[in-house]
């Protein structure tokens, strides 16, 4: 099992929009139409049963995984992405703060420019080139900043879980695991999926490590 690679399927998982990607003009609203007469509430559908886990062929040499399940779904994976959110969350808050005061700033010379004495203006005017400059700087730092977590967090994911894939295989006697997403695979026995397993061997690992 050694040289397992989950990289691309957790790079579509923590994969992020730029944090400060310009947002297009918005169509102007059309009139909604008349709401419907009111109809009595449906009656609610009752959730399907949980179906039972199928059970591991016997004597399969081969199973899968889903990397990007046992990423979003794992205690490990849940606290990768709320450092990940975190930290762009924080960037947003600031770069907004800055475009808050460089548009302050717009705003007075645009309104009071013409009564300002030139030394004064031109100390505010060169504020604001300077608030651009920055702002387009940080824009680019808190970027390069995300990027660099997103690639420390997964290959940190990536070192954690290919033991623990590794233990499943042993225990199973298997000579293969794919990675579902990754290797073109068309179809596969649900029995041979281990991605459940591997969650709760994940997660049980962890609450261990965390026991005083």
């Amino acid at each position: 099992m050694r040289g397992f690679a989950t990289a691309a399927s957790l790079a579509v998982v923590l994969s992020a929009a730029p944090v400060f990607a310009q947002t297009p003009g918005q169509p102007p609203a059309q009139p909604k139409p008349a709401a419907p007469a009111a109809q009595p509430p449906a009656q609610p559908t009752p959730p399907p049963a949980p179906q039972p886990p199928v059970p591991f062929p016997a004597g399969a040499k081969i199973a899968f995984i889903n990397p990007q399940r046992i990423f979003q779904e794992s205690v490990e994976g849940k606290a990768a992405v709320t450092r990940v959110n975190t930290l762009i969350q924080k960037k947003q808050s600031e770069g907004a703060e800055r475009q808050k005061t460089l548009q302050a700033n717009q705003q007075k010379l645009q309104t009071s420019g013409g009564v300002m004495n030139e030394a004064a203006r031109s100390q505010l005017e060169k504020e604001i080139e300077k608030a651009q400059v920055d702002g387009q700087r940080f824009q680019q730092d808190a970027q390069a900043e995300i990027n660099e977590l997103q690639q420390e967090v997964q290959a940190e994911f990536i070192k954690k879980v290919t033991p623990i894939i590794e233990v499943v295989a042993k225990e199973k006697g298997l000579q293969l695991v794919f990675d579902q997403g990754n290797s073109g695979m068309v179809f596969g026995d649900p029995g041979l999926d281990l991605t459940t397993e591997v969650i709760k061997k994940m997660d049980a690992n962890k609450a261990a490590g965390s026991k005083p």
